[in-house]
């Protein structure tokens, strides 16, 4: 009998992958956790029932997290990381030799342990000498650490269980606190097919804060719909100013220099919902 894992992203919409073998199933303190060996996917980290990332598409979602932001800041010394601990984007983040200190604040130990363990190509980075990882409350950890790091990035969870705080007004401005005078922060924020509301709401919340806000896209196959957007707040510095000739080259699968810029230009009808 085959086994297959479906996950539900709407009431009336899905993705399902056939399983090779589970690894883990645990409740942890926080969510719902499971590590599990697809055929078509390979090894996936689910929490609470939706994929967080798998080792065949990881390398888009976390290089897109990390690369816009990193190129856009001229001296991006101090970089935090809220959630992902799987440890993705701070593999992408050390490729980058300005970053003196990269800081990664998750609050469930458990998808560290466990990343660390069936996901060694993605979590590989963590134990790195200029990185620090702490198990805590990101949301609080930015409260208590204002005008400290040059970026920040949010790399949580869809608004349910813990991370629901990660989308609000609220963290925003402690994020805009927390980043030093010419400071940049990017989040995922979920999909246009649906949740074109979350979208419109966070860009509405993060317009009332930074002086530069712009979305952009990448195509993640086993993310609801395949169409993901991110955003950027930024003191200062525009991405779309940067200049191709002055991005460095470091090794990826998905961020390119041309890429950059291409991809802030956002099909129309997520253009339409943030304006």
């Amino acid at each position: 009998m085959d086994l297959w894992y479906t996950e539900k992203q709407t009431d009336s919409f899905g993705i399902t992958a056939k399983v090779k073998e589970t690894y883990v199933r645990e409740q942890t303190d926080f969510q719902d956790l499971a590590m599990i060996e697809t055929e078509e996917w390979g090894t996936m980290l689910t929490l609470d029932g939706m994929v967080m990332t798998t080792v065949k598409d990881e390398f888009v979602y976390h290089e897109m997290v990390a690369h816009p932001a990193l190129v856009t800041h001229p001296n991006p010394e101090n970089v935090l990381v809220v959630g992902g601990g799987d440890g993705g984007v701070i593999r992408e983040i050390m490729k980058h030799p300005k970053v003196k200190k990269a800081v990664l604040v998750d609050i469930d130990g458990k998808v560290i342990e466990y990343s660390k363990k069936y996901l060694p190509t993605i979590a590989g980075e963590l134990d790195n000498p200029r990185v620090e990882v702490i198990v805590n409350d990101g949301y609080m950890h930015i409260h208590d650490n204002k005008n400290t790091y040059d970026v920040i990035m949010v790399d949580s969870t869809e608004p349910v269980g813990p991370a629901v705080e990660l989308f609000t007004k609220g963290f925003y401005q402690g994020i805009f606190d927390a980043l030093k005078e010419d400071g940049i922060f990017v989040a995922q924020t979920d999909n246009p097919w649906f949740k074109a509301d979350l979208i419109q709401t966070v860009n509405r919340d993060v317009k009332e804060i930074f002086p530069i806000v712009r979305v952009y896209c990448a195509n993640i196959p086993t993310y609801p719909s395949g169409l993901w957007t991110f955003t950027m707040g930024s003191k200062k510095h525009d991405p779309l100013q940067v200049e191709e000739a002055s991005i460095p080259e470091f090794p990826t699968k998905y961020y390119t220099p041309r890429l950059h810029a291409a991809a802030f230009v956002l099909p129309r009808f997520v253009e339409d919902l943030v304006k």
